[in-house]
Protein backbone atom coordinates (compact mmCIF):
# COMPACT_ATOMS: atom_id res chain seq x y z
CA UNK A 1 0.00 0.00 0.00
CA UNK A 2 3.03 2.26 0.08
CA UNK A 3 4.00 1.92 -3.56
CA UNK A 4 4.02 4.95 -5.82
CA UNK A 5 2.13 4.95 -9.12
CA UNK A 6 3.69 2.84 -11.84
CA UNK A 7 4.50 5.67 -14.28
CA UNK A 8 7.36 7.34 -12.42
CA UNK A 9 7.53 10.37 -14.72
CA UNK A 10 3.82 11.03 -14.22
CA UNK A 11 4.07 10.78 -10.44
CA UNK A 12 4.00 13.99 -8.38
CA UNK A 13 7.46 15.34 -7.58
CA UNK A 14 6.90 14.58 -3.89
CA UNK A 15 6.53 10.85 -4.59
CA UNK A 16 9.46 10.80 -6.99
CA UNK A 17 11.68 12.34 -4.32
CA UNK A 18 10.43 9.85 -1.75
CA UNK A 19 11.36 7.02 -4.09
CA UNK A 20 14.95 8.30 -4.04
CA UNK A 21 15.20 8.82 -0.26
CA UNK A 22 16.55 5.79 1.55
CA UNK A 23 16.10 7.28 4.99
CA UNK A 24 12.47 8.31 4.49
CA UNK A 25 11.62 4.87 3.09
CA UNK A 26 13.18 3.21 6.13
CA UNK A 27 11.34 5.64 8.40
CA UNK A 28 8.00 4.80 6.79
CA UNK A 29 8.63 1.06 7.09
CA UNK A 30 9.36 1.32 10.81
CA UNK A 31 6.43 3.62 11.52
CA UNK A 32 3.95 1.40 9.71
CA UNK A 33 5.20 -1.54 11.78
CA UNK A 34 4.67 0.45 14.98
CA UNK A 35 1.23 1.64 13.85
CA UNK A 36 0.00 -1.82 12.95
CA UNK A 37 -3.16 -2.36 10.87
CA UNK A 38 -5.48 0.64 10.63
CA UNK A 39 -9.13 0.66 9.65
CA UNK A 40 -11.36 3.38 11.07
CA UNK A 41 -8.99 4.74 13.72
CA UNK A 42 -8.62 8.50 13.94
CA UNK A 43 -4.99 9.34 13.30
CA UNK A 44 -2.88 12.50 13.43
CA UNK A 45 0.48 13.16 11.79
CA UNK A 46 2.54 16.02 13.24
CA UNK A 47 5.53 17.31 11.26
CA UNK A 48 7.94 20.18 11.71
CA UNK A 49 9.26 21.22 8.30
CA UNK A 50 11.30 18.91 6.03
CA UNK A 51 8.02 17.36 4.87
CA UNK A 52 6.76 17.56 1.31
CA UNK A 53 3.70 15.36 1.88
CA UNK A 54 4.96 11.99 0.63
CA UNK A 55 4.83 10.45 4.10
CA UNK A 56 1.30 11.82 4.58
CA UNK A 57 0.33 10.20 1.27
CA UNK A 58 1.63 6.79 2.32
CA UNK A 59 0.11 6.93 5.80
CA UNK A 60 -3.28 7.74 4.28
CA UNK A 61 -2.93 4.78 1.90
CA UNK A 62 -2.17 2.50 4.88
CA UNK A 63 -5.64 3.03 6.36
CA UNK A 64 -7.31 5.01 9.11
CA UNK A 65 -8.83 8.50 9.06
CA UNK A 66 -5.93 10.95 9.07
CA UNK A 67 -5.56 14.61 9.91
CA UNK A 68 -2.43 16.69 9.45
CA UNK A 69 -0.60 19.26 11.57
CA UNK A 70 2.52 21.15 10.47
CA UNK A 71 4.39 23.15 13.10
CA UNK A 72 6.16 25.32 10.51
CA UNK A 73 3.91 27.42 8.30
CA UNK A 74 6.12 27.92 5.25
CA UNK A 75 5.02 24.97 3.07
CA UNK A 76 1.53 24.36 4.48
CA UNK A 77 -0.23 25.66 1.37
CA UNK A 78 1.75 23.49 -1.05
CA UNK A 79 1.39 20.50 1.27
CA UNK A 80 -2.40 20.92 1.37
CA UNK A 81 -2.57 21.28 -2.41
CA UNK A 82 -0.70 18.00 -2.91
CA UNK A 83 -2.84 16.08 -0.41
CA UNK A 84 -6.12 17.68 -1.47
CA UNK A 85 -6.98 18.07 2.21
CA UNK A 86 -6.59 20.75 4.90
CA UNK A 87 -3.25 20.90 6.68
CA UNK A 88 -3.42 22.78 9.96
CA UNK A 89 -0.67 24.96 11.33
CA UNK A 90 -0.55 24.66 15.13
CA UNK A 91 1.42 26.13 18.00
CA UNK A 92 3.15 23.80 20.41
CA UNK A 93 0.79 24.45 23.32
CA UNK A 94 -2.55 24.80 21.51
CA UNK A 95 -3.53 22.07 19.07
CA UNK A 96 -6.92 22.79 17.46
CA UNK A 97 -8.52 19.54 18.63
CA UNK A 98 -10.74 18.34 21.47
CA UNK A 99 -9.37 16.19 24.28
CA UNK A 100 -8.99 12.51 23.39
CA UNK A 101 -9.72 12.93 19.69
CA UNK A 102 -7.12 10.55 18.23
CA UNK A 103 -6.46 6.81 18.43
CA UNK A 104 -2.98 7.15 16.91
CA UNK A 105 -0.58 10.10 16.78
CA UNK A 106 2.72 10.08 14.88
CA UNK A 107 5.21 12.89 15.47
CA UNK A 108 8.08 12.97 13.00
CA UNK A 109 11.36 14.70 13.86
CA UNK A 110 9.94 17.64 15.82
CA UNK A 111 11.44 17.43 19.30
CA UNK A 112 15.05 18.04 18.26
CA UNK A 113 14.02 21.46 16.92
CA UNK A 114 12.61 22.63 20.27
CA UNK A 115 14.26 24.23 23.27
CA UNK A 116 11.34 23.11 25.47
CA UNK A 117 9.56 19.89 24.53
CA UNK A 118 7.14 19.81 27.47
CA UNK A 119 4.33 21.97 25.95
CA UNK A 120 4.26 19.77 22.84
CA UNK A 121 4.27 16.56 24.87
CA UNK A 122 1.39 17.79 27.03
CA UNK A 123 -0.70 18.66 23.97
CA UNK A 124 0.00 15.30 22.36
CA UNK A 125 -1.10 13.49 25.52
CA UNK A 126 -4.20 15.68 25.77
CA UNK A 127 -5.53 14.95 22.27
CA UNK A 128 -4.71 11.22 22.49
CA UNK A 129 -7.65 9.10 23.64
CA UNK A 130 -7.31 6.62 26.53
CA UNK A 131 -5.93 3.43 25.05
CA UNK A 132 -4.45 5.35 22.12
CA UNK A 133 -0.82 5.19 21.01
CA UNK A 134 1.66 8.02 20.44
CA UNK A 135 4.73 7.38 18.23
CA UNK A 136 7.71 9.75 18.39
CA UNK A 137 10.70 9.79 16.05
CA UNK A 138 13.92 11.80 16.43
CA UNK A 139 17.55 11.47 15.43
CA UNK A 140 19.56 9.37 17.85
CA UNK A 141 20.96 11.62 20.57
CA UNK A 142 24.15 9.59 21.13
CA UNK A 143 26.91 12.13 20.25
CA UNK A 144 29.60 9.44 19.84
CA UNK A 145 28.08 7.52 16.98
CA UNK A 146 30.74 7.59 14.21
CA UNK A 147 28.74 9.51 11.60
CA UNK A 148 27.50 11.94 14.27
CA UNK A 149 31.14 12.76 15.05
CA UNK A 150 31.89 13.11 11.32
CA UNK A 151 28.97 15.49 10.89
CA UNK A 152 30.40 17.86 13.47
CA UNK A 153 33.86 17.68 11.86
CA UNK A 154 32.55 18.69 8.40
CA UNK A 155 30.27 21.44 9.68
CA UNK A 156 27.03 19.45 9.53
CA UNK A 157 26.29 19.39 13.25
CA UNK A 158 22.82 19.92 14.71
CA UNK A 159 22.61 23.62 13.71
CA UNK A 160 22.98 22.74 10.01
CA UNK A 161 19.76 20.72 10.30
CA UNK A 162 17.92 23.39 12.30
CA UNK A 163 18.22 21.33 15.49
CA UNK A 164 18.83 22.70 18.95
CA UNK A 165 20.02 19.24 20.09
CA UNK A 166 21.41 16.35 18.06
CA UNK A 167 18.40 14.25 18.99
CA UNK A 168 17.28 11.91 21.77
CA UNK A 169 18.11 8.38 22.82
CA UNK A 170 15.34 5.82 23.13
CA UNK A 171 15.55 6.01 26.93
CA UNK A 172 15.02 9.79 26.78
CA UNK A 173 11.96 9.48 24.55
CA UNK A 174 10.53 6.87 26.89
CA UNK A 175 11.14 9.19 29.86
CA UNK A 176 9.36 12.04 28.03
CA UNK A 177 6.38 9.78 27.43
CA UNK A 178 6.14 8.76 31.06
CA UNK A 179 6.32 12.40 32.16
CA UNK A 180 2.95 13.04 30.47
CA UNK A 181 1.35 9.81 31.67
CA UNK A 182 2.05 7.51 28.73
CA UNK A 183 3.59 4.06 29.02
CA UNK A 184 6.18 2.98 26.40
CA UNK A 185 5.18 -0.22 24.62
CA UNK A 186 7.57 -0.51 21.65
CA UNK A 187 10.76 0.95 20.22
CA UNK A 188 12.76 0.83 17.01
CA UNK A 189 15.52 2.38 14.96
CA UNK A 190 16.46 2.98 11.33
CA UNK A 191 19.23 4.56 9.22
CA UNK A 192 22.25 2.55 10.26
CA UNK A 193 25.89 3.42 9.49
CA UNK A 194 25.98 3.10 5.70
CA UNK A 195 22.59 4.76 5.13
CA UNK A 196 23.51 7.62 7.44
CA UNK A 197 26.88 8.09 5.76
CA UNK A 198 25.21 8.23 2.33
CA UNK A 199 22.62 10.71 3.62
CA UNK A 200 25.39 12.89 5.07
CA UNK A 201 27.11 13.06 1.70
CA UNK A 202 23.84 14.03 -0.03
CA UNK A 203 22.90 16.63 2.59
CA UNK A 204 26.42 18.08 2.61
CA UNK A 205 26.25 18.56 -1.15
CA UNK A 206 22.90 20.34 -0.95
CA UNK A 207 23.66 22.57 2.05
CA UNK A 208 27.33 23.39 1.48
CA UNK A 209 27.52 23.40 -2.32
CA UNK A 210 24.22 23.55 -4.21
CA UNK A 211 22.41 26.01 -1.93
CA UNK A 212 25.36 28.40 -2.21
CA UNK A 213 25.40 28.38 -6.02
CA UNK A 214 21.75 27.99 -6.94
CA UNK A 215 19.35 30.64 -8.14
CA UNK A 216 15.72 30.73 -7.13
CA UNK A 217 13.92 30.65 -3.78
CA UNK A 218 16.12 31.11 -0.75
CA UNK A 219 16.68 27.95 1.26
CA UNK A 220 15.59 28.36 4.87
CA UNK A 221 18.14 27.72 7.57
CA UNK A 222 18.08 24.07 8.56
CA UNK A 223 16.78 22.88 5.16
CA UNK A 224 18.85 19.89 4.04
CA UNK A 225 16.88 18.92 0.91
CA UNK A 226 14.27 20.51 -1.38
CA UNK A 227 10.92 20.86 0.37
CA UNK A 228 9.04 22.68 -2.40
CA UNK A 229 8.66 22.40 -6.17
CA UNK A 230 10.50 25.69 -6.62
CA UNK A 231 13.48 24.48 -4.58
CA UNK A 232 13.60 21.20 -6.53
CA UNK A 233 13.39 23.00 -9.87
CA UNK A 234 16.37 25.15 -8.85
CA UNK A 235 18.58 22.04 -8.63
CA UNK A 236 16.88 20.05 -11.38
CA UNK A 237 20.04 19.10 -13.32
CA UNK A 238 21.83 17.91 -10.20
CA UNK A 239 18.76 15.97 -9.10
CA UNK A 240 18.66 14.18 -12.45
CA UNK A 241 22.28 13.15 -11.94
CA UNK A 242 21.47 11.97 -8.43
CA UNK A 243 18.59 9.89 -9.82
CA UNK A 244 21.02 8.17 -12.18
CA UNK A 245 23.44 7.19 -9.41
CA UNK A 246 20.71 6.34 -6.89
CA UNK A 247 20.99 2.57 -7.55
CA UNK A 248 24.65 2.77 -6.49
CA UNK A 249 23.70 4.67 -3.32
CA UNK A 250 21.04 2.07 -2.53
CA UNK A 251 23.61 -0.71 -3.00
CA UNK A 252 26.04 1.09 -0.67
CA UNK A 253 23.34 1.49 1.99
CA UNK A 254 22.55 -2.24 1.77
CA UNK A 255 25.79 -2.86 3.69
CA UNK A 256 23.77 -1.85 6.78
CA UNK A 257 22.89 -5.53 6.93
CA UNK A 258 26.38 -6.33 8.25
CA UNK A 259 26.20 -3.77 11.06
CA UNK A 260 25.56 -5.54 14.40
CA UNK A 261 22.68 -4.57 16.67
CA UNK A 262 19.19 -3.27 15.92
CA UNK A 263 19.55 0.46 16.59
CA UNK A 264 20.13 3.29 14.16
CA UNK A 265 20.95 6.93 13.69
CA UNK A 266 17.24 7.64 14.07
CA UNK A 267 14.99 6.15 16.73
CA UNK A 268 11.29 5.78 17.46
CA UNK A 269 9.24 5.02 20.56
CA UNK A 270 5.56 4.05 20.80
CA UNK A 271 3.75 4.84 24.07
CA UNK A 272 0.20 4.04 25.13
CA UNK A 273 -2.20 6.22 27.12
CA UNK A 274 -3.74 4.18 29.96
CA UNK A 275 -7.46 3.47 29.73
Amino acid sequence: MTRTPGNAEASPWQLRMFGKSLKKQQKLHLLLDLLGPLRTERCLLVTNGDNNGALNYHFRAHGGAWEWVELEEENVEELAAFLGEPVRHATLDAFPFDDGRFDRIVVIDAHEHLTDVEPLNRELARVLRPGGVLILTTPNGNPWLPVAVLKRVVGMGPAAYGHVVQGYRVSELESMSRTVGLEPVARGGYARFFTELAELAINFGYVKILSKRRRGPKVSEGTIAPTSKAQLDAVEKTYRLYSLIYPLIRTFAAFDAIVPGRGGYAVAVAARKPD
